[in-house]
């Protein structure tokens, strides 16, 4: 099993700090590219518009974040900062102190309502970027792993935590709350089944 320190920062955590002038520049670009989102949605978020939202060039856009998924990355990974902050060091349930069945449980939810608080902007992430999964998931997959080990060390855990945030995919939790209406609380407790089944497996 993975040690707590493998898992305590994004993969993006760590950078060298920038200038002032650099960081200062970073957080116009991501406050004009918050507002597009907000006003166009995802499919009119263009690094044209952002970058005439923003005052700046498009070169200046393209040579701080490469391309639109480095953009949505950047704007992603500041609310994954907080989550990943609350499921590692926050208080319980979330957060260390519960029981590994409860913190899992408590996870699911928080992933949840970070999917559908940032939903659109995580929807545009995942069709843009291909390849590897975005950064952060990859910490939420350790983190799931690891609670899933605790509950029991007769299941494959890496697998079982992979199948466990692949149900809460953001395309399945925008059919959900988009197409079917289908509320936020009762997604949750459709989650608690699969959750009684990794208990049942420790007896």
């Amino acid at each position: 099993m993975r040690s707590a320190t493998d898992r305590t920062e994004l993969p993006m955590a760590g950078a060298p700090r920038e200038r002032a002038d650099a960081a200062s520049n970073r957080a116009r670009i991501l406050a004009a590219a918050r507002r597009v989102l907000e006003q166009r949605g995802a499919s009119g978020t263009s690094i044209n518009a952002v970058a005439t939202e923003a005052g700046v060039g498009k070169g200046t856009v393209f040579r701080r974040f490469g391309d639109r998924s480095g953009l949505f990355q950047a704007l992603l990974d500041e609310h994954l900062r907080v989550f990943q902050d609350a499921f590692l060091f926050g208080a319980p349930p979330l957060g260390p102190g519960a029981p590994p069945h409860d913190r899992l449980a408590a996870f699911l939810d928080g992933l949840l309502d970070f999917q559908d608080t940032h939903l659109e902007l995580s929807l545009a992430l995942e069709r843009d970027r291909w390849g590897a999964p975005i950064e952060g998931y990859l910490a939420m997959a350790v983190h799931v792993e690891n609670l899933v080990s605790e509950i029991s060390a007769d299941l494959d855990a890496h697998t079982t935590a992979q199948l466990l945030l692949a149900t809460l995919n953001v395309n399945i939790v925008r059919h959900l709350r988009r197409r079917e209406g289908v509320s936020l609380d009762t997604i949750k407790a459709a989650v608690r089944p699969l959750l009684a089944g990794l208990a049942a497996s420790s007896g």
